[in-house]
């Protein structure tokens, strides 16, 4: 059974990765239920263990989290939906690239739930959609806008931190950073695209499309 928690209200960073930390060990120790936990921040930044100091471009604006997560600097904030992914990996087939590419299948079909197309793009960490609607990027590419991130560490083969989709932030704190290093490609949400989505919406759809993408745990 995994054990789905959605927290009420605002959540501080740290509070989050102590409960992370100490589920993740129980996990391991066959002493708790495998976890999904759905969260909001405050606004902050979190830099990853691939994280660029150059990439913080505004370091006084919003608190800076150092975090074990793999990846670069992200955004964290209101109207954001984490799900912090809490899975016993080794009861999962010990293939980390599989278990990253199920994130991201879960990200998309969640977003499929909404009539809307994510992608993913080699060499660039997360959850795509196309802006055909914006001019060409400065190399002549087609537009496209970072819908979701995806980060995760794994201890004794138990995962941690997990995935964020934007679904109302505030876009404009996003520009604090250069979101995973990214900088020829902008960041939208949900409802920057025009879906009027609420997070109890995404809820549903995280849940609803979970169980199409994670098989179920083995001895």
């Amino acid at each position: 059974m995994v054990e789905w928690i959605t927290h009420d209200g605002l959540l501080a960073y740290d509070e989050a990765v102590a409960f992370m930390e100490d589920r993740a060990d129980a996990i391991a120790r066959g002493e708790a239920e495998e976890c999904i936990w759905l969260v909001e921040h405050p606004p902050l930044y979190t830099a990853g263990t691939s994280a660029k100091p150059d990439d913080l471009t505004d370091p006084n604006r919003f608190p800076v989290h150092p975090s074990k997560r793999g990846g670069q600097y992200t955004y964290h904030g209101p109207g954001q939906r984490v799900a912090y992914v809490m899975l016993d990996v080794g009861k999962r087939g010990r293939d980390v690239r599989k278990f990253v590419e199920q994130l991201e299948t879960w990200v998309i079909a969640t977003l499929a739930e909404f009539n809307l197309t994510g992608e993913i793009r080699d060499g660039r960490v997360g959850v795509w959609v196309a802006r055909p609607d914006k001019p060409l990027t400065a190399s002549g590419a087609p537009a496209e806008d970072k819908i979701a991130a995806i980060g995760i560490r794994l201890r004794k083969w138990v995962s941690f931190h997990g995935i964020s989709i934007n679904v109302e932030p505030d876009l404009d704190h996003f520009s604090g950073i250069v979101p995973c290093g990214i900088t020829e490609y902008g960041v939208t949400s949900l409802v920057d695209l025009g879906l009027p989505v609420t997070m109890t919406d995404v809820d549903v759809a995280l849940r609803a499309t979970f169980d199409t993408v994670f098989d179920s745990p083995t001895d």
